[in-house]
Order: C-alpha cells, then structure tokens, then sequence
C-alpha cells in the first residue's frame, strides 16, 4: 500500500504535526514511542519559518523510533528531506499569490522527481480562525472567511478538477477557532478526494468532531505541545468518531 492509499484508506486517521524548530531529539523520540503506542496514522513535518536545520535529523529520529509514514507539510517547497516518506505539493488555492499557487513549485519540481519521493498534489484552503496566523502572513494571502461555505465548496471543487489528490483545509497555526463544522460537511459532501482538516483542535472532542463532520485526517500540532497527555485521547477520539 502505497502512501496516497493510506490516505484514501476506510477510517478516520489522525495525523501529528511536527515542527521540527520546537521539539528537543529525546522529546521527539518519546513522541515517536507514544504515537505507535497510540496508532497514530501519520506524522506531517515542517513549519511556515525553520531556523534550526533540523528538519532532516527529526525525520530520521521520527522514522527510527516509529513505524508510521513520515509526510513533509512544508512551509515552503524548499523545506525537503529525503528521508521522508511523502510530500505534500501544497497549492494555496484559497489565496491569488502566484507563488504560493505555481511559482515555487516550479522550481521545486526536478528536484521532488529525482528524489523518488512519493509526491502528493494537495489543494491547500486557509480558512478565517478569527486572527492572523503565521501561514496568512507568511504567504501574504487573505483566508476563506469562515462564514463563506459556498466559496470554501466552489475552491474544494475546482481544487479536485485541476487533479489535486488531496484537499486540506487549515485553520492555522495557534489559530483562535477552528475550521467551522458546517464548511467541512459542506466540502466534504462537495468532493470525492480526502479531506484534511487541520487548526485549532485543542481538545479530543473537538478533533472527533471535525471528523464526523466529515473530514478524513484530522491534524493536531500546537496543542500536543503543551499537552502531550493528550496524544492516546486524540487518537482514541478520532479513530471512534
């Protein structure tokens, strides 16, 4: 089963994000040993800003204490490691900046191809969460307000026609609210690809309920940071939603 298969794959999957500027070598370990304790499905590895250059060394330890598929969520498409398992091809198709929509992608693209990595093309949605996040003012794009369930569908929509494998809907790093429950039935009803919804989960029952919702990978991040407690309730939330 290839890596785009598990996406694809019956049952709600949680996925841990993971950057690789904040967490210590030992805490990225026990986070590995936890996660296969708790049958996470995915880790997602990047940030909008790495300073540290640790991006690859976290993907090493990830991948040898953890038998779980390591997938670049990068802030940039120069943010690479071939050690990983996928990358997400991230399309901001929420947004009108050429760059983030094409321009890097160009440059990047020999490179993702001679590596042999598995590449996942995926429509990417900024979704209001009430604030400014990191992911708005890094990629100088205006989110989908979070009241606009016709305009999230309609990009959803045109995401999945251009061939984008992938759907993620992003609320934000440390985002004040979540991806509203009703825009991802709505977009989730709208297309036949999976659907990733990420942002401003800080709680199992929050997560539980975007996937019933109806979203097939929910991220969690910022709030394992602090509450790393967490980790099996996420889980056991997601996989039973």
């Amino acid at each position: 089963m290839n890596l785009y298969e598990r996406f694809c794959a019956t049952g709600k999957k949680l996925a841990v994000l993971v950057d690789p500027d904040k967490p210590t070598d030992s805490q990225i370990v026990t986070l590995a040993e936890q996660s296969m304790q708790c049958g996470v499905d995915f880790f997602f590895v990047g940030g909008s800003l790495l300073t540290n250059n640790n991006l690859d060394s976290c993907v090493k330890l990830l991948k040898a204490h953890a038998d779980i598929p390591v997938v670049l969520f990068p802030g940039n498409t120069y943010q690479f490691s071939n050690k990983a398992d996928g990358f997400l091809f991230l399309s901001l198709i929420s947004g009108r900046n050429a760059e983030m929509l094409i321009g890097r992608h160009v440059i990047a693209a020999p490179y993702l191809k001679l590596s042999g990595i598995e590449v996942l093309s995926t429509g990417y949605m900024l979704i209001d969460s009430g604030r400014p996040t990191t992911v708005s003012y890094m990629s100088s794009s205006i989110p989908i307000p979070n009241d606009k369930n016709d305009i999230a569908v309609c990009t959803a929509m045109a995401g999945e026609m251009l061939g984008m494998k992938l759907i993620f809907m992003d609320a934000g790093s440390g985002a004040m609210n979540p991806v509203p429950l009703e825009m991802i039935s709505m977009v989730s009803a709208s297309v036949s690809v999976p659907l990733i919804v990420g942002g401003g989960l800080r709680n199992p029952k929050s997560a539980a309920n975007s996937a019933r919702a109806g979203a097939s990978i929910i991220v969690v991040g910022n709030t394992l940071e602090s509450a790393p407690e967490l980790l099996g309730d996420f889980a056991q939330a997601v996989h039973e939603a």
